[in-house]
């Protein structure tokens, strides 16, 4: 075991502070990883905060991991020491069911283990980000490409990787028309994302505060969604509407905005139920879908691709001592686009 600091939830709702947590040793197939650059994602915030249900304490979050190997195990094949490496959102799954074999570990039947809040193979807790160091399976960690710093990089293992894989998966790309709900940490990637797809992008956010922002990240269009007349103007416009946005929306009120056989795809997750008047799909074969970051090899995939692209997250990067007034922030849309922790600074 080895001792490093971190930055933890001591409780529902406590704020964070710092802690020391063990790592386990590095085991044969272990890459060990001196973290960079932590980011901080929404999901951090609504599982600190028990807001999707009961949750592991001490917790310490974060899972936009951005590092370098400092050693490996002695079977370890995909890395080497000096490596840029970055971990997401989860650190194993069972590798055996159907999902796994396809490369869709994140919908791993057996579910898989979550970068924090989560229980390992052997029942002991897992930790996040917000820390020096961890020691993650070399099959769950994913190379961060030469043309991609490593602060800019940490945000894209939840944020880019979330927005990419529906837009993959529903096709955006050119001939498509594309909405993005919501302008924050996941939006301001979708956006990027969807515009080197080559997809017609819009931007749908409660005011036009960022649209000068949206503009210059490759939207061609900006509607304020807190303007009733934007309803009436776009609707049957979309191929696809990917929501970023993790309060409760008036779904029907959106799925008017699609076009015959068009999605309406959710990566913001409400901690609340939503309701539906299911004409709103049967009305233009409709989907209403959700999707859930991506496997490894498509995180690669999307790493690779923002890397081609010149597409880093948008960042503020700040010290460990600033996480809870982060948290806030986040709380009150206050940042462009993402937090991203110096984990120099823990």
């Amino acid at each position: 075991m080895t001792t490093v600091a971190a930055y933890a939830a001591p409780s529902a709702k406590a704020p964070l502070e710092r802690t020391t947590i063990e790592r386990r040793e590095v085991g044969e197939f272990d890459v060990l990883i001196d973290i960079k650059f932590a980011g901080i994602c929404h999901s951090d915030i609504h599982q600190a905060r028990e807001g999707w249900g009961e949750a592991i304490f001490p917790m310490v979050p974060g899972h936009e991991i951005a590092g370098v190997v400092e050693a490996v195990g002695s079977g370890v094949t995909k890395f080497a020491v000096g490596d840029h490496v970055g971990v997401g959102c989860m650190v194993d799954s069972c590798r055996e069911c159907e999902n796994c074999k396809a490369g869709l570990e994140q919908y791993c039947t057996g579910g898989m283990t979550g970068t924090y809040n989560a229980l390992d193979k052997n029942g002991e807790p897992t930790y996040g980000g917000y820390s020096e160091k961890v020691v993650v399976d070399e099959n769950y960690t994913v190379r961060i490409p030469d043309g991609l710093s490593l602060d800019v990089a940490a945000p894209l293992l939840c944020a880019g990787i979330t927005t990419y894989s529906p837009l993959k998966h529903w096709n955006a790309g050119p001939g498509k028309k594309v909405a993005i709900l919501g302008m924050g940490g996941l939006g301001h990637m979708g956006v990027k994302i969807a515009h080197a797809l080559g997809a017609e992008v819009t931007v749908l956010s409660q005011s036009l505060r960022k649209q000068e922002d949206g503009l210059k990240l490759g939207a061609s269009h900006y509607y304020a969604t807190s303007d009733e007349a934007t309803f009436k103007e776009l609707r049957g416009t979309f191929d696809i509407i990917l929501s970023t946005v993790s309060a409760p929306l008036n779904l029907d009120a959106y799925l008017s905005l699609l076009k015959t056989d068009g999605a309406f795809v959710n990566v913001g997750a409400p901690e609340e139920p939503v309701a539906l008047n299911l004409f709103s799909v049967i009305a233009g074969r409709k989907t209403l879908a959700g999707s859930g970051i991506g496997g490894i090899q498509e995180t690669q995939e999307m790493l690779d691709f923002c890397a081609e692209h010149g597409l880093g997250s948008e960042i503020e990067l700040i010290s460990a001592d600033q996480i809870n007034e982060a948290y806030e922030r986040v709380l009150a849309s206050d940042v462009r686009y993402r937090f991203v922790i110096d984990a120099a600074t823990i």
